[in-house]
């Protein structure tokens, strides 16, 4: 662990401090790392029509919207808000799972390019890595099956793997920092997502480097507005981000 610096006793917790170096990365997955191609949006409204959502309705476009401006939060979460019945939220989740599932099986899923050769340069830098989903288990391992990416991370992990709450919460990533005891404290931590809510939830863990790409979800003044400490174009800048010590992104 790095020392404290007896003229500076809080520099372990100032996030301007280049002394930190990046031991653990924690990656989204669908925008991130994955590119769906607008598979949420395409699952999300198989899932409303089954629960009598009428598609092109104004009450299908506002719930729409919602989960536009939700992507990264976890999927069961969301349907609560939107159907409010606990059992009317199971049965959109369900649904939604079984579309997207369906949808990938289909083939309509790729990696972002560059992402599988940038997850093998952070291992090799030395840093372990961990994907994270706002999916159940069932979609997230599909996800990893089409992708022939079961084993190339020692950790994945989905809402229900930190105790059930996805992102905005910062468990996730605590909880990767818990499972792999990659590093000595949070500022040692980097995450990386496409989404608001991805922001939100590294900011929240203490993470050291916050991230956002622009290949998913939200822009720049998004991400920035949610906490990125940086934005980059693909996760494949990433590693370049980690090498040395990077300034800040100016608000």
């Amino acid at each position: 662990m790095n020392p404290i610096n007896p003229t500076n006793p809080t520099n372990l917790t100032d996030p301007t401090n280049d002394s930190f170096s990046t031991k653990l990365v924690v990656l989204d997955m669908a925008g991130t790392t994955v590119a769906d191609g607008g598979l949420v949006e395409r699952a999300f409204s198989a899932a409303a029509e089954r629960l009598g959502v009428e598609p092109g309705s104004a009450d299908h476009a506002a719930k729409l919207d919602y989960v536009r401006a939700t992507m990264g939060e976890s999927k069961i979460s969301v349907f609560r808000h939107l159907f409010g019945d606990e059992a009317k939220a199971r049965q959109a989740n369900a649904a939604f799972e079984e579309a997207y599932g369906g949808l990938v099986d289909a083939g309509h899923i790729a990696p972002v390019p560059g992402a599988r050769a940038t997850i093998e340069q952070l291992r090799s830098d030395g840093r372990r890595v961990v994907l994270t989903t706002g999916f159940a288990r069932v979609t997230q391992d599909a996800i990893l099956d089409a992708l022939g990416w079961q084993g190339l991370v020692e950790l994945t992990l989905c809402p229900a793997d930190a105790g059930g709450r996805g992102r905005p919460y910062p468990d996730m990533v605590l909880a990767a920092l818990l499972r792999t005891g990659a590093a000595d404290g949070v500022r040692e931590i980097a995450v990386a997502g496409d989404t608001s809510y991805d922001m939100l939830s590294g900011v929240r863990s203490g993470a050291g480097v916050v991230a956002g790409v622009l290949t998913g979800a939200h822009d720049r003044e998004q991400l920035l507005a949610h906490g990125a400490t940086h934005v980059i174009g693909s996760v494949a800048e990433l590693p370049g981000l980690l090498a040395g010590p990077p300034a800040r992104e100016g608000r």
